[in-house]
């Protein structure tokens, strides 16, 4: 098995594709070793030492480290446990999701709220993932979406500016509605 592994605009994170499907449609953010619990892919990848954050996107694993280990130490390690999860044939994910995707929206601004949606699947999220992340809608109300980063996406350093520049000018163009775009933690 050969895995690629890819820099991202975060420094502190590195995108690894195993040249297979990781999570297909969904995805799955990890900011603790106590929020992993139900993937033993990301449990096995928060007890190396130094990595703080595990993300498992269409076909990649964003892993996000601290700032006391080094990249030349913990990928290598990283790289090893990614090749004996997939070769032992493990799941990535054990039992349903949990139920995350709670949006505030008022149900008077639904064709709006699909037009954000879509443009934010067909034009932002392909992106995102390309830089090692994802980017999940949270809200839409008086004009203010509410949009959250994952993986190496949170806490990258250019990430507000993304979300306000590019995210936010986009939406604004093609949606008149849109006035502003912000960053919501769960």
């Amino acid at each position: 098995m050969f895995i690629e592994t890819e820099g991202t605009p975060n420094p502190a994170t590195l995108k690894f594709l195993p040249g297979r499907e990781v999570m297909g449609l969904s995805s799955a953010d990890f900011a603790s070793a106590a929020s992993a619990v139900r993937s033993p892919l990301a449990t096995a990848l928060f007890e190396l030492p130094g990595v703080a954050r595990v993300f498992l996107g269409a076909d990649f694993i964003s892993v996000t480290r601290n700032d006391l280990e080094s990249w030349q130490s913990l990928k290598p390690q990283v790289l090893g446990v990614i090749m004996d999860h997939f070769v032992a044939g493990r799941p990535v994910i054990e039992g349903e999701a949990d139920d995350l995707d709670e949006e505030d929206i008022d149900p008077a601004d639904r064709e709006v709220v699909d037009q954000i949606k879509e443009l934010l699947d067909t034009r932002v999220r392909p992106a995102v993932a390309g830089d090692g992340g994802d980017i999940v809608f949270r809200g839409y109300r008086d004009g203010i979406v509410r949009l959250h980063m994952q993986g190496s996406c949170s806490g990258c350093p250019s990430s507000s500016a993304t979300l306000k520049h590019g995210i936010e000018n986009m939406l604004r163009h093609y949606v008149p509605e849109v006035v502003a775009v912000e960053q919501v933690e769960f």
